[in-house]
């Protein structure tokens, strides 16, 4: 992981946008003459917000801290340098009374993960499972974690949790950071997308991980921005280094290797994968990553074709090195219309040219970079050439688009936007209507802001 330690976000700027000069106008004759008041509440609003750059923040999510490294881990490890983070994780456990389990995971010291394990006979009750995940939290809070996430921040990878927390915490601001289009996933709860609403509804600012999620959740929240993948460049850049020696996994294969990393389940195209496989009996096609949702024992067996499991993302780089070509391998389906694959700017980073299916933000996103098909035997066309003769246009392009989009940078920019969030939730009622009457505070309804992620 990358020793980049991310600034603390200041308060300054956000508070001067907000408050214009209020202060102390230069040539408002009024203002002047005020008595001080005005700048007392503009002193107790910076009181009352200065303290988000190092706010508590409580993160409920629907995937385990210690499964596949993506979005949620590498947002929460870099904020909480700064912040400190409480993981909650959710499970259906063979309990008859619900209890609570904490870890501290050693590479992130300000972080620690709660297990809320809930009677999986009481699951079907929604009712239930909602005040149970409420009544552990708010004891954990309380007891075991007593002065540590008073009054925080609420961070939603998961939906299904609005109804359980948010306004039961005493939380000063409610983040909702969609990654994926969780309801188009097989198994997706009924109630998922009226509980989505509700949050879109409740939180103070969105975060979206592609550009049609985002334009989707406009219309429930205007404070809604795109922010894409992003890369840890340090980490992933191991792969152009001659020092890394290669995984042995991959060293003991002869010919070119088309490599994929990453979670294997139903967005994977397994008929694409069996043709790639006998387009060629001289190439090796490698994936790395656990399952989730299908059955292995489906999956298309071929002399060629590696399923080697999952790995750990410290492994990641000296797999991805011996890969003549790294693959995105979606299939075209419900699960992977909103999708913004995490592994391209990982691929880019580690200098390798990338094949992927025709999915949108693919295209919207990494046209420039990525070799896209837009059939089977395209897709194949492409892992040909390739592997045979990568472009190194395309490839030192990549090099530069994850340089511009690390996981620093982005998540600084959306500190930047909670600070504006929370700066408008909590300056006095009073501050606002001195700021309108002299015509220099902006409305506290924030406008829609583009959060371009690839600029």
């Amino acid at each position: 992981m990358s020793t980049y330690t991310s600034p603390a976000i200041s308060l300054t700027g956000s508070l001067t946008r907000l408050s214009g000069h209020v202060e102390n106008p230069a040539g408002n004759a009024a203002a002047r003459g005020k008595s001080g008041v005005e700048n007392a509440e503009v002193s107790a609003a910076r009181g009352q917000v200065g303290d988000i750059g190092t706010a508590p923040i409580i993160c409920f999510c629907h995937l385990g801290w210690d499964w596949v490294w993506q979005r949620p881990q590498q947002f929460l490890s870099r904020l909480a340098k700064h912040h400190p983070v409480l993981f909650v994780e959710t499970y259906c456990s063979p309990t008859a009374k619900t209890f609570t389990r904490l870890r501290f995971p050693p590479t992130v010291p300000n972080l620690i993960v709660a297990e809320v394990h809930l009677p999986s006979e009481k699951w079907p009750d929604g009712d239930f499972i909602d005040l149970e995940r409420r009544h552990a939290m708010q004891a954990l809070i309380r007891d075991q974690l007593a002065g540590r996430f008073d009054h925080p921040v609420l961070w939603f990878y998961d939906p299904m949790a609005v109804t359980a927390f948010v306004g039961h915490l005493g939380e000063r601001l409610v983040v909702y950071d969609c990654m994926d289009e969780l309801s188009q996933f097989k198994g997706a709860p009924p109630e998922l997308m009226e509980r989505e609403q509700t949050l879109l509804r409740r939180a103070q600012v969105v975060f979206c991980g592609g550009r049609k999620m985002r334009e989707k959740r406009l219309a429930f929240n205007p404070n809604c921005h795109f922010y894409g993948t992003g890369v840890d460049i340090q980490h992933f850049g191991k792969a152009r280094s001659k020092a890394l020696p290669l995984a042995s996994e991959i060293a003991r294969l002869d010919g070119p290797v088309l490599g994929y990393f990453g979670v294997i389940d139903e967005r994977i195209d397994y008929d694409l994968l069996a043709k790639l496989a006998d387009a060629r009996g001289d190439w090796h096609i490698v994936m790395v990553g656990p399952t989730a949702k299908v059955d292995p024992k489906e999956f298309p067996q071929r002399p060629n074709l590696h399923w080697i499991g999952a790995r750990s993302y410290e492994q990641l780089p000296a797999l991805t090195k011996g890969f003549s070509a790294c693959l995105m391998p979606f299939a075209l389906n419900a699960a992977t219309e909103y999708i913004n694959p995490t592994k391209a700017l990982e691929y880019m980073a580690a200098g390798k040219p990338v094949v992927s299916t025709a999915l949108n933000e693919v295209k919207s996103n990494f046209a420039s970079v990525a070799r896209v098909a837009n059939s089977h035997s395209e897709f194949v066309t492409w892992c040909v050439r390739e592997a045979e003769s990568p472009s190194q246009s395309r490839i030192q392009a990549g090099l530069r688009l994850a340089e511009e989009n690390t996981w620093e940078a982005i998540c600084a920019k959306m500190e930047a936007h909670i600070a504006d969030a929370a700066a408008v939730r909590e300056i006095p009622a009073r501050l606002r209507a001195v700021a309108a009457a002299s015509a220099t505070l902006p409305s506290p309804s924030l406008p829609v802001q583009p959060g371009l992620a690839y600029v």
